[in-house]
């Protein structure tokens, strides 16, 4: 193997999307440096400013690091897939400009990740963690639903402290979400195509600033995404699902119709023609955009 070549197999390159973080990415990048440090081999820190309107490219080149500017915001997965593709290196690490991930940590999930695994992901803990009833109850939801898709446990889906193998990203690079479904994306495209996934237990600390994520908008692309890939990869388990949710429709309504006395047996007829119609129709067109589509993940190359 050629020098260049080994180096960009050996280097790690830690993409940080940013958008009107100026008053976070200073400290990030400082402490950031700091990690890096101790890091035994080459590194470089590339930083995609996402269209923002404040002083966050500045104060970020003024720490002396790569700095790539997007003339509007074009979302969080896009800013990623951007760094991911200008790397100098095949080993990237991701993590946000708003001081929530301990980055100190980052040598520590780079020993974890050179255990042999394709992705190593920080599995989020703590108070700042676990401080949403709503959003503990989606993160729920879509952990339970991807469990189900992958066949396998996930302690933090959307993690966005991670370092992977970019090779099987950039091989997909069209089919992956350009939002804030990004993790959740390449987190199902490793696993299904069977790359080595690790969890690593970390801290996760207060947001400088406020959260860019848009619950209802980015929880139905997420589910969007997670519906796409069990019907590409497992079409069973997308009817089992279908059935499942016929079962908690017709119970939930059979409930409401005991509550309020209605008994008619024409009301229950139509009732129950109409919501396994729809259900039958929602299974036929999930599949026909699959069909209609190319394959959200097809066979990518492995790390060696």
């Amino acid at each position: 193997m050629g020098s260049s070549q080994g180096q960009q197999a050996n280097g790690l390159t830690v993409v940080i999307p940013a958008f009107n973080e100026q008053n976070a990415i200073g400290e990030t990048l400082v402490t950031l440096k700091k990690a890096l440090a101790g890091i035994r081999r080459p590194t470089e820190i590339l930083v995609v400013d996402d269209g923002s309107t404040d002083r966050t490219a500045e104060v970020a080149g003024q720490h002396e690091v790569r700095v790539i500017r997007h003339p509007i915001n074009s979302g969080y997965g896009s800013s990623l897939l951007t760094g991911i593709e200008a790397a100098q290196f095949n080993t990237i690490a991701i993590t946000d400009a708003d001081g929530t991930y301990p980055i100190e940590v980052l040598p520590d999930l780079l020993a974890f990740y050179d255990r042999g695994f394709d992705m190593a992901v920080a599995a989020r803990q703590g108070q700042y963690y676990h401080s949403s009833l709503g959003k503990n109850t989606l993160r729920f939801f879509f952990r339970t639903l991807a469990e189900f898709t992958c066949g396998r446990k996930i302690p933090d889906i959307n993690s966005g402290f991670r370092i992977f193998d970019r090779r099987p990203v950039l091989a997909q690079r069209s089919a992956i979400s350009t939002g804030f479904s990004f993790t959740t994306t390449i987190t199902l495209l490793f696993m299904l195509q069977l790359f080595f996934v690790g969890y690593m237990p970390i801290s996760y600390n207060r947001r400088v600033g406020k959260s860019k994520v848009r619950l209802f908008r980015d929880s139905l692309r997420s589910l969007q995404i997670i519906v796409t890939a069990i019907a590409q990869f497992n079409p069973l388990k997308l009817y089992l699902l279908l059935g499942l949710v016929n079962v908690i429709g017709t119970g939930l309504v059979a409930v409401l119709f005991h509550c309020l006395h209605w008994q008619p047996l024409s009301i229950w007829l139509g009732f129950l023609i109409t919501w396994n119609g729809l259900t039958l129709l929602a299974g036929l067109l999930i599949v026909a955009l699959i069909l209609l589509k190319p394959r959200l993940l097809s066979d990518v190359p492995r790390n060696d």
